[in-house]
């Protein structure tokens, strides 16, 4: 299904199960994610509270009533330096890759980002052989700003992160 399909919209609480099965998938069979035990529902609104009252973007990618994708941003570093700098977060259903979904997510994540005031937006992604997500940051404006290697450990490997960022707002 075409990008034009999905509708971009804040998360609710009816689509948390969602949210919560799409990054179980992802914990328990890869390494794009270091977490180790799949947060579940009651953690995932818990994190949609925190977002409401910080103001950053929590999205959902809506085909015909079926979240197929979800992306927020979160503050970077709890130091008030940091207030205008956050961290983004873009996780589509397993299925879903390669039909523009991860584009609209980051697209309406990075308006919202600078919406709510914040100047850099970076990206902390696993450098796990897969070029998608760097490809996706990159096509949608990141540049590199680092490597960190050998940071992770999960499901018997060594990975590296790979670091990118981006300016938006003012």
């Amino acid at each position: 299904m075409p990008s034009e399909q999905a509708h971009l919209r804040p998360a609710t609480a009816a689509d948390l199960g969602a949210v919560a099965g799409i990054l179980a998938h992802y914990v328990t069979s890869s390494v794009i994610t270091f977490q180790e035990t799949p947060p579940d529902v009651a953690y995932w609104r818990q994190h949609l509270r925190r977002q409401a009252c910080s103001g950053l973007p929590f999205l959902v990618a809506d085909l015909a009533g079926t979240v197929a994708g979800y992306a927020y941003a979160s503050p970077w570093r709890p130091q008030p330096a940091y207030r205008h700098t956050v961290e983004d977060s873009v996780y589509l259903a397993p299925g879903r890759r390669g039909r523009g979904l991860g584009r609209l997510l980051l697209d309406g994540l990075l308006a919202g980002c600078a919406a709510a005031g914040a100047r850099q937006v970076i990206a902390v992604i696993a450098d796990t052989g897969d070029p998608a997500s760097l490809a996706l940051h990159r096509a949608c404006g990141f540049t590199d700003a680092g490597r960190l290697r050998e940071v992770g450990h999960k499901h018997g490997r060594v990975i590296d992160t790979v670091l990118l960022q981006r300016a938006v707002g003012g």
